[in-house]
Parts: structure tokens; sequence; C-alpha cells
């Protein structure tokens, strides 16, 4: 029969079973762990703090990242720990090895307790986003999502992804993970919504405790030691709730719905002895949850009864008021323990420094801080450890995508498989049939893997980058060959002999946190290009199962009666071949594996429906929570309405945004080191052909890796910077306007971080050797503070400026909105590129000469 169980809406507290609920005065429940404060760590810190100075107390609360932080600095300063982000590896090689993790763990740490310099001891920890899997390691087991998970039901399944987790963490030398993600999502636009459970906080519930106990071990019982890490319940709290579904949006929502909703998963990662708790980048009311004390000190620490520590999210305290990137005391003072500082840590510290001298941070808030810190790190055992190389798991390195890693992942994805169609009982398919493979998701392991997967949005991957996986349509080949059918891959769909039925692998492009938030829930809005495969399959009269890739709910009615069986596969992950085991039979005919995954996010019947969730008062899914289909399920789904609600209106303006966080369509770098070799990309990180003369690597201005910085390195002759169109674009296409006119100028924000020793100069709208603005930038260079951004403005072409006219000299087609060109060694940054008319806002206007 088809799967509709419900949790009840009252059953978070029954899930946790751990807490009481909150008494008369409103506070939130207080969580009841066997995790206790120990006399004996409590004395060990007393003595610690004793000892230390102001400044190697600060050093233990800022964290930098490995993309900007040097062993040197680490040994001048002995920061308390450091991270890697999502598109940062050991020595910047994206493919590093476990040995090569392991090589940096080791020199980041015996630089922390060389004492030489800062005259501390304590040893340093390394921080990563092990989000599904050790999943920025290069070849590493690679889980479902934790969207995919929610569907699954299985909070043993998620207790075993997370012991294996922490083995293969273990085995590269890091002590820590950024994970797990417990935020309830409440609108389906979010672009982190696969990072959640459910929208019910009844599953987060259930799940969270396991996961950290996977993580850290029971308490009592191997907790914190061996392969066991540290764990991190994130987001606290209210990021899943934000208006519109916007990332670091503002959660508006009353304080008894924040405890219900948001907070399930806190209560049951607090009673399993989580370490760490990540403050959310997100408002609550309009507040900055990072600066605001209510929520970090009173509630989360005293009331719910956390004694681990705050960590801060990427450069988050800047969004606090009155910080900035370099300073920030009222995050301190709110509650955050440790500050996650990936570029900026230097000026941080010595501003800190500075600030808990002047008393604007007290001493008796650091102390807790460092306090909290320490209590963690000595419960981990990491003073009796030694350097990572040395500790017993890290030989272990049969751990690293082992075997039965990969078995439990495949597992994993058998589990949460929802099948929402099965007309005429299509599935499960004969694997001795003549099958077409199609769709650009069957061999596309970038795809299925999504977003955190070697790199930060996934974007920029490969199947090279994913040594040990397997594609779906490896997966489904290896056992229809198996059984005597035949496979035959084909992207478009066409093929070479008819086949009795096609399965179609479509979906969403991998995408992470901020860059993957949408206005739409209509699948492919503005081009239906998998519809159109499905169409002509289905006109073809070849039966079509659609294997569906996503990180949230989509609205596919479309695609759904296009379809004859339709599987919601979700982002499985590093093992395409769990759903073979799932589609096809065994070669004797028997079905190997059922459906047994139900919806934890509720399917949308419309196309507007941002905000469908269980329990809702007006509750109209077109597939409930709890919906799923097995194969004793004769279910026929009838056609669905296919009508849309009317297109937004498009937004108005001045700007044409070039690369504001991301890229505009049609856009690329291009590093030209001045030979004619040239690499163009739409990635974050790049170097010149010649490996040396011109680099760039992601910064951040505002947000996470919203920049971008160039470095010229010492060329016999100048390299070239390049922002250009794929292909070229008549000059109409950059119009901000509908007057022809209307004189354009071209703003950026920049930020000098070496100062030239050649020349360097800015060209504008070019074709071929062709700008219509070309102009020495040393002049504005050498006024420029280094490490400061600010914002400027260029006319495109100073005869249109003096003239009025945007169209008087503009070039016929441009190749190149913007290049700059240098020799020697230089280095700068650039971020938030738009064409604007107004520039009343930019700090610097550069007029023409």
């Amino acid at each position: 029969m088809v799967k509709t169980a419900l949790l009840a809406a009252g059953g978070l507290v029954a899930a946790a079973g751990c807490f009481a609920q909150p008494d008369d005065s409103g506070n939130w429940p207080r969580v009841q762990s066997a995790l206790q404060v120990d006399p004996a760590i409590e004395q060990k810190i007393d003595g610690l703090l004793a000892d230390m100075t102001i400044e190697q107390k600060v050093a233990q609360l800022i964290q930098p990242e490995i993309g900007y932080l040097t062993v040197e600095q680490m040994r001048q300063y002995g920061f308390g720990s450091y991270l890697n982000g999502g598109n940062t590896a050991p020595y910047g090689n994206k493919r590093a090895d476990v040995a090569t993790w392991l090589q940096l763990a080791d020199a980041m740490y015996l630089a922390s307790i060389d004492s030489s310099l800062d005259g501390s001891s304590i040893p340093t920890i390394w921080g990563t986003d092990a989000m599904h899997g050790h999943s920025n390691v290069y070849g590493a087991t690679l889980f479902p999502h934790n969207i995919g998970l929610g569907a699954a039901r299985d909070p043993e399944l998620i207790r075993l992804i997370g012991e294996a987790t922490a083995k293969e963490v273990a085995v590269t030398g890091i002590e820590w993970t950024f994970a797990p993600t417990v935020a309830v999502v409440r609108d389906d636009r979010w672009g982190r919504a696969y990072e959640s459970y459910s929208e019910d906080p009844a599953i987060v519930a259930e799940y969270a405790g396991p996961m950290v106990s996977g993580l850290q071990g029971e308490i009592g019982d191997n907790f914190l030691r061996g392969h066991y890490r540290m764990a991190t319940a994130k987001h606290f709290i209210g990021d899943g709730g934000t208006e519109n579904g916007l990332d670091r949006g503002d959660t508006l929502l009353d304080e008894t719905s924040l405890r219900e909703i948001h907070a399930a998963g806190y209560y049951t990662a607090i009673a399993a002895g989580v370490q760490s708790v990540m403050a959310s980048f997100n408002s609550w009311n309009g507040k900055r949850v990072h600066g605001d004390q209510y929520l970090l000190t009173e509630v989360l620490k005293n009331q719910m009864g956390f004694d681990g520590f705050v960590i801060s999210d990427w450069n988050a305290h800047m969004f606090v008021d009155g910080c900035d990137l370099e300073q920030c005391a009222a995050a301190f003072n709110a509650g955050v323990d440790v500050m996650m500082v990936p570029e900026h840590f230097e000026a941080f510290y010595h501003n800190t420094v500075q600030q808990v001298k002047d008393g604007r941070i007290p001493l008796e808030r650091i102390d807790d801080a460092v306090r909290r810190f320490l209590r963690a790190k000595i419960r981990w055992g990491l003073f009796q450890r030694g350097k990572p190389s040395s500790r017993p798991e890290s030989s272990q390195t049969q751990w690293f995508n082992a075997p039965e890693h990969r078995e439990l992942a495949r597992r994993a994805v058998r589990q949460s498989l929802v099948l929402l169609k099965n007309n005429q009982q299509l599935l499960p398919l004969a694997p001795n049939s003549r099958v077409l493979i199609a769709g650009d998701g069957a061999d596309n392991i970038a795809k299925q893997a999504g977003g955190w997967s070697v790199s930060w949005q996934g974007t920029d991957n490969t199947n090279a980058d994913f040594p040990n996986a397997t594609s779906i349509y490896q997966g489904l080949r290896q056992q229809i060959i198996a059984a005597g059918g035949s496979a035959e891959l084909s992207v478009d769909g066409h093929f070479e002999e008819k086949p009795d039925v096609a399965i179609v692998v479509i979906g969403e492009e991998p995408y992470a946190e901020w860059y993957g938030d949408i206005q739409r829930l209509e699948y492919q809005y503005g081009n239906k290009q998998d519809l159109a495969l499905l169409h002509r399959l289905q006109a073809q009269g070849i039966p079509v199962v659609t294997v569906f890739l996503t990180g949230r709910p989509l609205w596919v009615n479309k695609e759904l009666n296009a379809s004859d069986a339709f599987v919601a596969a979700w982002l499985p992950g590093s093992e395409g071949q769990g759903i073979a085991d799932v589609l096809l039979r065994d070669a004797k005919g028997n079905i190997q594996y059922d459906f047994s995954g139900t919806l934890s996010f509720s399917w949308p019947k419309y196309d507007d429906q941002f905000l469908l969730n269980v329990h809702d008062d007006d509750y109209q899914p077109l597939f409930a929570y709890g919906y799923g289909l097995t194969y004793a399920d004769a279910v026929e789904l009838e056609p669905l309405h296919e009508k849309t609600s009317p297109a937004p209106e498009p937004e108005t303006g001045t700007g044409v945004a070039l690369f504001v966080r991301n890229l505009a369509d049609g856009l690329r770098w291009q590093l030209n080191d001045g030979r004619a070799d040239k690499v163009a990309t739409t990635a974050s990180s790049a170097v010149s052909a010649d490996g040396r003369s011109l680099s760039m690597q992601s910064v951040n201005l505002a947000y996470q890796e919203d920049g971008r910085k160039f470095v010229w390195n010492n060329q016999q002759q100048p390299a070239v910077a390049s922002l250009q169109y794929s292909m070229p674009q008549p000059f109409s296409v950059l119009q901000t306007s509908g007057e022809a006119d209307s004189a354009q100028w071209l703003q950026m924000s920049i930020r000098l971080d070496q100062a030239p020793t050649a020349a360097v100069q800015l060209e504008l709208l070019c074709q071929q050797q062709d700008c219509a603005r070309s102009e020495s930038l040393l002049p504005l260079l050498a006024g420029l503070e280094r490490g400061q951004w600010v914002r400027m403005a260029w006319p495109l072409y100073c005869d249109a400026a003096a003239s009025g006219s945007a169209a008087s000299q503009a070039p016929d087609k441009v190749e190149d909105l913007l290049r700059i060109r240098a020799g020697g060694t230089f280095s700068l940054a650039i971020a938030e590129v738009a064409l604007v008319e107004s520039t009343a806002e930019t700090a610097l206007l550069q007029a023409c000469n």
C-alpha cells in the first residue's frame, strides 16, 4: 500500500526523549544529557588559563583558512583552529591524496605547539565540512545528501553513516567536522534545502542525535576516542525559515514557533554530546543571530544547557551591527566563542586583542570562550594524541573509501529513492531488455553528487574528480549487460536501435548555499530541454522511466505527465549503482530491492507553493509528506494540470550585474600568459597555461568567495586577466536602459594586495586588439591603501562620456568587457562588477582625461 504515515505534530518531544516541556515562564527546555562537566578537566583548564596571556587567549578563538594561512603564521600566532573551505585543499591541489592532507595537518600541528614565537604550545585542530561523507576530499565515499537520507526514515543508517564519515576524516588527520546540518526547511526555494533531513522537526530531531553519536561515539562508550571526531550542529537558529527562502535572510517568527520548529535537532544533538554549535548567518526578526546575546548565551548556553563552544560561520561576523571583516566585539559579547575569519585573521587578531585590553570585550567573556574551546579539545584528548600522523587511526588507510563504506552508501541510495509514479507497473524492469539510458545526469557523477562535493558549489567538477565513484549509467549497465540485455547511452535520447524502455536521468545542476537560491519552483523554467527529450521519446512509443536528481521538491507536473514512471533520486552521491538495485529485477526475474523511501518534504501541486509544509492549515500537496509507492501498489497517476502561475514582473533598475556573487550568464574569466596561451574558466580559481605568470583565486568582500584575486608573477611579458563573453556579443546587450544616449559606467570594487612593479593597463569593451577605453592604472593604484576595498567607476569610453551618447564610439561586438594587463609582480582583487548609469553611490569616479 502507499506509505503516507506522518509523525505527529507533537512528536518532537517524544522523538527527542531527552528534555522536558517548557515551564510556565516560557523558558526553552533544558537538555538532560549523560555528558557531565568533569572536575578534572575544569581544573586543567584553570591551570592553562592562569598561564595564558591575552594574546594567547585571543589566538585560540580565531580560525583562519588554509588558502590564506601559512605554516609560519600558525607558528607565529598559535591559532586554536583552522579550516579548509569548500573550494580549498592542501597546497592548492584539488585532487590531493590522503597523505597530502595528513602532511598539512602535521605541519600545522607542529607549528601550533612550537612556543618559540608565541609562547604557547596548545595544539591546534582542523575543521572541515564533511557534509555527506568526507566530501571535500578527492576519492572519498559520498553518501546521499541529507534530503535523501530523510526519505529513508532510518536513524540507525544515519548513525552508521556518521561513523563511516568519522573514519574517513580520521585518516586525513582532521579532528573536527562542521556537520550535521539540522535545519528545518520551510521554503523549498532555499539553496541549502538538500542539507536538511526534512521539513518536519520530528525527523530532524530523530536524526540529529544518531548522526552526532556516529561522528563522536556514544557517551560513556568510546566517546571522542579512537577514530571519532568532534561534530557541529548547525546553523543555530532559524536558517531554514528565512523570508522568501533567501540564504542569510531574516526569519520572521515568534519565539514559540522558533523553538518548536527550528530547535528540534539541537536538543537531540546536545543530548548526544555535540561539542560545537555553529551560529547562523540569518537574522531573527531583524537581528543577526551572530550578534544576538539572548539566543546564543541565554537560550543555547544557559537555558538549553549547552556546555560546548559556539563557532561562527564564514565571515558572518561582518554583518553584525558595529562590525566589519576585521573586528567584531559584538559577536564575542553575544556568545560566539570561536570566530571563523578565513582571510583577515591577522587584522582581526590584533584588533580583538586591543578590544580586550580596552574593555570592549570583557576578559571574563574571553576566558569563558577559551574555557569552552579547551574543554572540547581536552575531551577529545588532543593534548595526549600527538601529531596527526602519529595517531593510530591515521594509519588505517584502508578506511578511506572502504568497500564497506561504499556498500553502506549504496544501501543509503536504495533506501532514499521515492517512487512517485509507476503507471501500468512499468517498474521493476527486466535487466535483459534493450535499454536506452538518456539525459545529461546519466553519466554525470558531479550532477548526482551535487554541491559540497570536492568543490563548494560542485559546478566545476567532472567524472575525473570522482575516481572511486560509479555513475548511474555505469551502475545500470553493469547489471543489464550481466543479465544479457543491452544498454545504450545517449544524452540527447537518439538511438541506433529502438529500445524496449528508456531510463532518462535529469535534474538540477549542482549548487550550494547562497548561489542555489531560486525564486520559482518550476523545473527548468524558461528552458524545458529535458521535457522536450521526454516528449520525443514518448512520441516514439517508448516507455519512459524518469530518474530525477534534485536538492528539493520542484514543480514537475509536465515532466510527470511525459513519464510512465518517475523516481525522486535526490542527490545520491558516489554510488550510482544503488539506483540499478531498485529499478532492475535480478537475472532470474526477481525483485532485488523494493522502494522503501517516503517523502520527508511535501511535493508541490502548483508552481507557486513555496511554503508547503505538513501540518499547515491549508495543506494541498501533489504528493503528501510521507508519500511513496512500492511495487505492490497498483496506483495510476492521472494526467496532471500543467497551468503555470504568471511570470513575475521583471525587475527594473539602472544596472547590469556582470560579476556580483557569481558570473552573469555567458561570461567567463580568461587568463592569458602573454604567449597567446589562454585559459578560460567559470571556476573560482585558475592559473595561466604556463603555470606561473598569472593566477586567480576566490576571495571575500561581502560574502563567501564573491571576489577574485589576480596575481601576476614576474613574467617576461605582460599577462592579461579578462572578463569576457564566451561568444562575442553585440554592443546592444550591454545597454542598461532603452535610451541610446545614456552614457554608461563600469563599476567595481577593487583591492590592492601587492603594488605593481611594472605598467598596469585597464582596457574596456574590447574586440580583438581594439578597446573602447584604455588607460594606465598606476596613478590610481599609487593612491590606494593595501588590503582595503574601494568602489570605483569608469566611463566605458571617453568620447561617449563627453558627448552624452552611449553609442558614438561603441564597438560592433564585444569580446572582453574588461582586461587588466600587467607585467612584473602585482596583485589585485576585484568584486561587484556591474554596468551602471548612475554612479551616485560610487566612492571614486575615474573621469576621462
